[in-house]
């Protein structure tokens, strides 16, 4: 009969938190890549605008640093709490990740802003279970996915007001 290993429920080592970071940032730039090859085009020019429209060149700086802060986020739970005590924590991560990626999908790609804000709607409740998941490892880590939130909050009333101002 196996026995659990020790060190597994131990926070990382140097070493170990470096790999960790290293693939949640990674993870994270995948998932922001997939949901880069639905972008706005001219289906999305033609649209009337909510009064509250960033213009479009604020979406890559901002959805940058909130990724970032993502993967830090992710780094910071997984090097506290080790690898296999902060997966409920981390599936619940990746869980809002899909999310993510798929409203790019089903807004630009799909063109169809009802799903898509069913599918933000989803990501905000999973957003809110990750920073509730994340507090109990790191409060940092939590406290960064705070901007990614009130941001999703923000992405919620546009595609709100571009399903109701285009439906």
């Amino acid at each position: 009969m196996a026995t659990a290993n020790p060190s597994a429920d131990k926070p990382l080592s140097a070493g170990q938190s470096a790999i960790a970071f290293t693939v949640s940032l990674a993870v994270v730039f995948a998932a922001a890549s997939v949901g880069s090859q639905y972008l706005p085009g001219e289906w999305y020019a033609a649209l009337r605008r909510p009064a509250l429209t960033p213009p479009n060149w604020i979406f890559g700086p901002v959805w940058t640093a909130l990724y970032l802060m993502m993967g830090i986020a992710a780094g910071l739970v997984i090097r506290q709490a080790g690898w296999r005590r902060c997966l409920p924590a981390i599936g619940l991560f990746l869980g809002q990740l899909a999310f993510n990626a798929a409203w790019s999908y089903l807004f630009f790609g799909l063109q169809q802003p009802g799903a898509a804000l069913v599918d933000i709607g989803l990501l905000w409740l999973a957003i809110g279970a990750t920073i509730v998941a994340f507090a109990r490892w790191s409060k940092l880590s939590a406290a960064l996915l705070v901007p990614y939130w009130l941001w999703v909050s923000f992405a919620s009333y546009l595609n709100f007001e571009f399903w109701r101002l285009n439906g």
